[in-house]
């Protein structure tokens, strides 16, 4: 599957974009050890359940790039399987120009060919700017949610 949105074209990753890709989840997930970004990354390239579209940029090189699977189940979803976007980030210098919403048209576009009738995400509450994301594409914020943990 492949997407073009002007300068910016959308298309399954490849095993030759794993420097660009391991790049931008280092950015969305900078505490995460770089050896189990590495084992997922490895994991997602042979797994078809586990697409993960990237943005190419016109002049080469990545923009962006969405994670996405499915989920038995989903809170505040009616259906199960979910299809659900497990991670999505664009440069900074792409944000805002149509990058992210290409990059979910494309997992949504992946969901509906495999029979899902929802796809779901989430985003930390401090997380500001993936919220105004998530809504600015028609996803609706079902409940906010709290994790505690105690060591014992």
């Amino acid at each position: 599957m492949s997407l073009d949105t002007g300068p910016i074209h959308v298309r399954r990753v490849l095993a030759s974009d794993q420097a660009e890709w391991f790049r931008m989840r280092r950015l969305l997930w900078p505490d995460a050890p770089a050896d189990d970004l590495s084992q997922e990354m490895a994991s997602m390239l042979t797994d078809p359940r586990t697409p993960v579209f990237v943005a190419e940029r016109e002049e080469g090189g990545l923009g962006g790039f969405l994670e996405a699977g499915t989920r038995p189940y989903v809170d505040g979803c009616d259906t199960s399987p979910v299809g659900y976007i497990e991670g999505w980030f664009v440069d900074e210098d792409l944000r805002r120009l149509e990058v992210g919403r290409a990059l979910v048209e494309a997992a949504e576009s992946w969901a509906r060919g495999r029979g899902l009738r929802e796809m779901a995400s989430d985003t930390s509450i401090a997380n500001k700017i993936g919220l105004m994301a998530h809504l600015a594409l028609g996803y609706q914020e079902k409940e906010r949610l709290i994790h505690f943990a105690k060591l014992l």
